[in-house]
């Protein structure tokens, strides 16, 4: 049997136990934080994209528009409605309108007079502002949580929703 002061010595001071313990509640934190801020990253771009998605997909009042004249970031043109046929004077986003003179599948936005193009290409531009929050938040995961693999994933995850919203609208 070890001598007391052989005992004493392989001992740890009570200040240092502290400290180590400590030292791991600040790692704790830390990756409660950045698991925190990448959560509130993804949420922010499902709660961005909703409204438009939801419209894009399952939309009630579904026509098409033909772009009349485009401005700086909208289109405007002629709605006519799949049900009524009725004529309503309407704004797309000018990106996914494909210019002057195109008519395009829509789906107008309850309360609004903008509509959203539906199809796969409205579907995907519509889930766009979440493939970016992917993006950043993979970033996140991958400095501040050091979880390579599942950053890689989150990124390409992102990737491909915002290069396949790009492809099918460019077609």
């Amino acid at each position: 049997m070890p001598s007391r002061a052989a005992q004493t010595k392989n001992r740890r001071s009570r200040m240092r136990r502290l400290g180590e313990s400590a030292y791991g509640m600040l790692l704790l934190a830390r990756a409660g934080l950045m698991a925190l801020i990448a959560l509130v990253l993804v949420v922010a771009g499902v709660w961005t994209s909703w409204d438009t998605a939801t419209t894009a997909m399952t939309g009630n009042e579904r026509g098409t528009v033909t772009v009349k004249k485009c401005g700086d970031d909208e289109c405007t043109g002629t709605f006519l409605n799949e049900k009524t046929s009725k004529h309503e004077k309407v704004t797309v986003s000018e990106f996914v309108s494909g210019g002057k003179g195109e008519t395009l599948d829509v789906a107008v936005q309850p309360g609004t007079d903008h509509v959203v193009r539906t199809g796969p290409a409205g579907v995907m531009y519509a889930w766009v502002p979440l493939g970016g929050a992917l993006l950043l938040a993979s970033l996140v995961i991958a400095g501040g949580l050091r979880m390579r693999k599942t950053a890689l994933l989150t990124g390409v995850c992102g990737a491909l929703i915002m290069g396949s919203a790009w492809a099918l609208l460019s077609f």
